[in-house]
């Protein structure tokens, strides 16, 4: 039972960087299937980059220097511009985030996920199950960002997009400069 609970909890804690980048792009008016594909992307991740951490391990560590906060910084900072420029465009319409952008926040996102998956293995025995929590608990905060970042762009409109372009990019330049 405790082995579950910090496998939630560890959970949770790799979900929240996604819940609030996810709220920023809520602000969009996302159609409830994008947001559906949106979020089970970002799920799959969540399971597969740490099954990818614990086989492949220390040996890439070992070989390449990964800058998960560079990487991270660079995808927020470009999906922010992008919603800044469809902003300015002054066009009412839907974001068109596509599978591309979608997979690269996805990846950014789980970077950190890769890394927890280096030392999963501490903790506990049962991979599997861990990365399906992993996988449901981020699907799940994703969405629920998307839903309140739509939500308040309702109530508020377009100021609700440009915050939320404007939080990626501080996000983005936290996260370059780590």
């Amino acid at each position: 039972m405790k082995e579950i609970i910090t496998v939630f909890m560890i959970a949770i804690a790799l979900s929240m960087d996604t819940f609030s980048l996810s709220l920023g792009i809520g602000t969009y008016n996302l159609a409830k299937r994008k947001m559906l594909i949106f979020s089970s992307i970002v799920g799959i991740m969540h399971f597969l980059m740490p099954l990818i951490g614990n086989f492949i391990g220390i040996k890439i560590t070992s070989i390449f220097t990964i800058n998960s906060n560079f990487l991270l910084g660079t995808i927020l900072i470009y999906l922010a511009l992008s919603m800044l420029i469809d902003l300015l465009k002054k066009e009412e319409k839907e974001i068109n985030l596509k599978i591309l952008n979608m997979f690269l926040f996805a990846f950014g996102v789980s970077i950190d996920s890769f890394s927890t998956g280096l030392g999963l293995q501490a903790i506990t025995n049962n991979m599997i199950s861990s990365v399906m929590i992993f996988s449901i608990t981020s699907f799940c905060f994703t969405y629920l960002g998307l839903l309140i970042g739509k939500y308040a762009n309702y109530l508020l409109g377009k100021y609700t997009t440009a915050f939320g372009a404007i939080l990626l990019i501080l996000i983005g330049i936290h996260h370059l400069c780590k």
